[in-house]
């Protein structure tokens, strides 16, 4: 299994939106890295979900349902989406400066590259998120 974290801006699709839907298409990406990492999902992936902009923290944990497929949003290109269901939200939402202070997490693409929109986490990162959260 691999680990991944997607960003949205919760004014514009916040976790309580999703988690009402029960599930989205992951549309509208369109900047070639994160492209390739939803290419690079593979079905019942773990994905935690991220409020940008407005809060800056990690709220949950999401699962991919759907691998790669051409997004329906796109009129040009080759852009593609995946399907994403909520699995459960964290007990406690994880901050970015939370995240930024941590030693563990000081290499995490969500530091390093911040504007990326899908990026990968790895199995430690991941474990170290949800410890905290669990704090």
């Amino acid at each position: 299994m691999n680990y991944w974290l997607v960003k949205q801006e919760p004014d514009s699709y916040s976790w309580t939106d999703f988690v009402k839907d029960g599930k989205t298409a992951w549309t509208g990406v369109r900047n070639f890295a994160a492209r390739l990492n939803l290419r690079a999902m593979k079905k019942g992936d773990e994905v935690f979900y991220y409020h940008s902009n407005e809060g800056k923290e990690i709220v949950g944990v999401a699962r991919v349902t759907k691998e790669a497929y051409a997004d329906p949003t796109a009129t040009e290109g080759d852009w593609v989406s995946v399907d994403l269901a909520p699995v459960k939200a964290l007990k406690k939402p994880v901050a970015l400066d939370v995240v930024k202070a941590d030693k563990m997490l000081k290499d995490m693409k969500l530091v390093k590259i911040s504007r990326l929109s899908v990026s990968p986490v790895t199995k430690e990162e991941f474990d170290r998120i949800i410890k905290l959260s669990n704090e």
